[in-house]
């Protein structure tokens, strides 16, 4: 059995349609695959709904505003702040319409701590990755969000089983030095492999206190975040896997031994019209993972991460 499930980025500007889409196609897989449906995420409506504005409209005793290079930390919520919560509540709307009556696992798309932090500013300064104590208080603050996020997706579908994805595209950048500072002339420095695993972990457990049915930190393409997140007790990492290469193979094969499960990106598969093709989409996963010499039955556990139809829309930042 193979199940398929998206990151929650989608086209449009309608969330009703967009979450009735994803349901209907999650809900009415054939034979052989289960579909794990996901909130959707709609960047193309603009500013508060691309993901760093998302993931701050989250934040508790943080509010952050628009500024000249992007979102940033302020003293106090203002418009900006005020259009980022109306998205987050016009989606969890739209979910209890199009999911009313539903019952099981319900995937929910969260920017994790460190895309936030190198994407956030400081109120006066660079991104708040610059700053040690900045990043620590936002993954506190970010836990506590989210708690109260899975709160109010229990409360629009009361039986949904949540589980978290944490999308930490550009958690490699923070590991290799590769974030511009704020001059655009140089990089910050890079982050300790231990602070990410303490951070992330901070963020984890709260999704857990929150009772989250499990937590996946989606990497993209870049696998140099997987021994951080393992430590983090994530349990499950997110990868592109046409992208991992043998070396990023290697550190899935650990991961996998240790008892975390992988949610394979696969580039050009999408929800519509191609659920029917997830498990031949799914055999491109099976030459690297018996050169590891990994259990056949592990593959059965594999989530495999569909495009959807494309994100659209709106600047990340």
């Amino acid at each position: 059995m193979t199940t398929v499930s998206g990151l929650g980025p989608w086209p449009g500007a309608d969330p009703l349609e967009a979450q009735t889409t994803v349901l209907g196609e999650l809900t009415s897989t054939p034979t052989g695959v289960t579909g794990l449906p996901f909130v959707v995420q709609l960047p193309g409506r603009g500013y508060g709904a691309e993901p760093t504005g998302r993931g701050a409209a989250l934040l508790v005793d943080l509010p952050a505003e628009l500024g000249p290079h992007g979102w940033k930390l302020t003293d106090r919520p203002g418009r900006d702040a005020a259009r980022a919560r109306a998205y987050l509540r016009e989606d969890l709307d739209a979910l209890a319409v199009a999911a009313y009556g539903y019952e099981g696992r319900l995937l929910v798309p969260v920017t994790g701590p460190f895309t936030l932090a190198a994407d956030l500013y400081l109120a006066r300064g660079d991104r708040v990755l610059s700053d040690a104590g900045g990043v620590r208080e936002l993954a506190e603050s970010l836990g506590a969000g989210l708690a109260e996020h899975l709160d109010a997706v229990r409360a629009a579908v009361p039986g949904a089983e949540p589980v978290v994805l944490l999308s930490e595209p550009r958690l490699s950048d923070v590991l290799l030095a590769r974030v511009p500072d704020f001059t655009g002339r140089g990089t910050l420095r890079s982050v300790a492999g231990t602070v990410v695993t303490e951070r992330l972990r901070t963020v984890v457990e709260a999704a857990r206190a929150a009772d989250a049915r499990g937590v996946v930190v989606h990497l993209g393409g870049a696998w140099t975040g997987v021994r951080p997140v393992v430590a983090a007790g994530a349990d499950a990492i997110g990868l592109e896997v046409a992208r991992v290469g043998g070396a990023g193979w290697q550190r899935v094969g650990e991961a996998v031994e240790a008892g975390v499960a992988l949610w394979a990106g696969l580039a050009g598969l999408g929800i519509e019209r191609e659920a029917g093709d997830v498990v031949g989409q799914a055999d491109t996963l099976v030459g690297p993972w018996r050169a590891l010499g990994l259990a056949a039955r592990g593959l059965a556990e594999v989530v495999v991460m569909a495009d959807g139809a494309g994100a659209g829309g709106a600047p990340r930042t």
